[in-house]
């Protein structure tokens, strides 16, 4: 049996109510929906409650799933907007307190951190849509097509925000003084 016939018999048995079939999918794809949530919304117990969301909201629509095509990009769509519903509702409450100011390193000083928490800092800073869009891409190794459907814009506006999101990498990156190996 394929992995693929193999998911979809899983996916009709969590259809027909199956408790260990349903915690199987979980335990299988919950991981992979975690990941995109923490990066997208940056704050751990945010993004393993959006998972959670996303992962309940996606086995209880199972019978939406087109079993023809690929089941991890409909998952991370599901958990992208579940990210996306959680933001907007985040940008609505009132902060608590101001902001700190940032500090500003000199631009020949060394990176503190190695250059994984570097890059991961620089995609931090992104604006949210080029964080997810390059996420999708650099790490979730979706298609420019399947980000597209995904994020609800033509593939040039993924392949624009693609671009944008390397350049604002790289002057970062260089603005802190990491150099390229």
């Amino acid at each position: 049996m394929s992995g693929a016939d193999e998911l979809r018999e899983l996916v009709t048995r969590c259809l027909s109510d199956d408790r260990e079939a349903v915690r199987t999918f979980v335990e299988r794809f919950q991981q992979l929906v975690f990941s995109l949530c923490l990066q997208m919304l940056r704050h751990r117990q945010d993004a393993e409650d959006v998972a959670q969301e996303a992962i309940v909201r996606a086995v209880r629509h199972l019978d939406h799933w087109d079993s023809s095509r690929p089941i991890e990009p409909w998952l991370l769509a599901i958990a992208g907007n579940r990210c996306r519903t959680a933001l907007e509702r985040r940008s609505r409450r009132p902060r608590v307190m101001e902001a700190l100011p940032e500090v500003v390193a000199p631009a020949d000083a060394a990176p503190r951190g190695g250059i994984g928490e570097e890059v991961q800092r620089a995609v931090d800073g992104l604006r949210d849509d080029y964080r997810q869009c390059f996420t999708l891409f650099h790490v979730q190794q979706l298609s420019v097509q399947e980000i597209a459907d995904q994020m609800h814009v033509p593939t040039g506006t993924v392949k624009t925000w693609l671009h944008r999101a390397r350049k604002e990498l790289a002057e970062e990156l260089t603005r802190r003084g990491v150099k390229a190996g």
